[in-house]
């Protein structure tokens, strides 16, 4: 029998489990590969996982929506198994996902590592069993404070009146909506041409964004808020194809489940906080105009942006939803997972 041969049998007579044991798993996701997450977040977590896996998983990465489709289809994508893995602002899907909503809520998030936290847990304890059920969840985040970045600077309330300005999400739009200014949705992607264009003459993001899309050379005003709230953020999950995942490996499951859940989203939510000073050292460097509201503007807008609150809550009781809770346990989990 030849050497061939043998190695063929060699091969047959191996065990399914053995061979099943390497997996490769695409992820896709809509940023440009310098953006922190994909930089310092998503591609740092892939050699995690290989390194903890004995490089059995490997994780490709398809950044810019380089599988095709447009960011609202991502999480469809996830569960049709065009890809195995996306990472999504949970908003790009309007009203789809209502009970993760109750974390983008005006001056809801405190410390975003805590409120990442948080999320998680209701995620475990909630939001999986029945708005994601149709896919796995392995990350849920936050980002850091969001900003006003606009054109013309932005000193009060009163200066939001006739700015248009780009938000990402359903509940974010409607507060900028409800604080005076004509809100647009749209990916981050799309900020710097609309920017450019003056389709937009501001944008809502966090601090870390800001170089990838060097919205800090495109306007020179940025709005902070001082306090321990911040005007808003936005919801962001790491997702698998279910049938996927369940088809895991049970050893390489346990891995990737040790790997994710929690672990993965403090880590995502500090890297992304820790992003944000080199983005506002832009801004400075650049001699932008940096605006801190005070606390007693600051409680102006809170006062303004009530009635967002009260209509999500109004719109989660239509739906069967018990939107107080939502924000009492949203709340109290915050508290307690805040520093």
């Amino acid at each position: 029998m030849t050497r061939t041969m043998l190695a063929a049998l060699a091969a047959v007579a191996l065990p399914t489990a053995t061979l099943a044991q390497e997996v490769t798993l695409r992820l896709h996701q809509f940023l440009p590969p310098v953006a922190t997450v994909p930089a310092k977040i998503l591609k740092p977590w892939g050699e995690q996982l290989s390194e903890a896996s004995g490089g059995r998983i490997e994780i490709q990465h398809f950044d810019a929506m380089a599988l095709g489709g447009r960011p609202p289809e991502l999480m469809d994508q996830a569960r049709d198994g065009v890809a195995d893995l996306i990472m999504t602002i949970v908003g790009y899907t309007p009203g789809r996902f209502p009970r993760t909503e109750v974390f983008e809520l005006p001056f809801m998030m405190k410390d975003p590592v805590g409120t990442s936290r948080a999320f998680w847990q209701m995620v475990e304890s909630d939001f999986q069993g029945n708005e994601y059920a149709d896919v796995k969840v392995l990350g849920a985040w936050v980002h850091g404070p969001g900003v006003i970045h606009s054109a013309e600077p932005i000193r009060s309330l009163e200066d939001m009146a006739g700015k248009t300005l780009r938000g990402p999400t359903r509940v974010i739009t409607d507060m900028l909506s409800e604080l005076g200014a004509t809100p647009v949705g749209m990916p981050v992607p799309a900020v710097p041409e609309a920017l450019s264009k003056g389709v937009i003459n501001g944008t809502v993001i966090p601090w870390e964004v800001t170089p990838a899309i060097r919205s800090s050379e495109l306007v020179s005003n940025h709005t902070e808020f001082t306090g321990d709230e911040a005007l808003y953020t936005a919801t962001v999950v790491l997702v698998m194809n279910k049938d996927r995942y369940e088809s895991l490996p049970d050893d390489l499951r346990a891995i990737l489940d040790a790997e994710a859940g929690e672990k993965l989203s403090t880590f995502a939510a500090q890297a992304m906080l820790d992003a944000d000073a080199p983005g506002r050292a832009i801004a400075e460097n650049a001699g932008n105009n940096i605006i801190q509201l005070d606390a007693e503007e600051v409680a102006r807008w809170k006062e303004a942006a009530q009635p967002v609150i009260a209509r999500w809550v109004a719109e989660m009781d239509e739906k069967g939803i018990d939107g107080q809770a939502l924000i009492d346990k949203a709340s109290a989990l915050i508290d307690e997972y805040s520093q």
